[in-house]
């Protein structure tokens, strides 16, 4: 399964965005998203377990991001509102490796697409 993260582009402080990951087939497993800085470690952002019922977040971004799974189990969103200029990254999605993961451990997953780039000005 390949994953392509796409939604990113460039938002005033306070603005929202959709990011939307979409994969080459269904996904069952736990789907991340993370971001990352030039010069910096891949960060965790957001997590939806495999049975849905589960979320996780970073603390960064707990209340004002939201992600979400379509009933197809081929897209997961991540809602981003409220945005402010330390968002600014390239978002990645990508597919937890098994059952067994840390949401916020990049090494748990795999299949990561390529990114889309998040720019939120001041």
């Amino acid at each position: 399964v390949q994953l392509q993260a796409s939604g990113g582009g460039l938002v005033q402080t306070g603005g929202s965005l959709r990011l939307s990951c979409a994969a080459s087939g269904r996904i069952f497993e736990a789907v991340g998203w993370f971001r990352q800085v030039p010069g910096k470690e891949r960060d965790f952002v957001a997590a939806i377990d495999r049975s849905d019922d589960l979320t996780y977040y970073a603390a960064s971004v707990q209340g004002r991001f939201a992600i979400s799974r379509d009933n197809a189990r081929i897209t997961v969103f991540l809602q981003m509102d409220t945005l402010k200029p330390e968002d600014t990254a390239v978002y990645y999605c990508a597919r937890a490796k098994g059952g067994r993961y840390r949401a916020d451990r990049p090494e748990d997953f795999d299949d990561w697409g390529q990114g889309t780039l998040v720019t939120v000005s001041s």
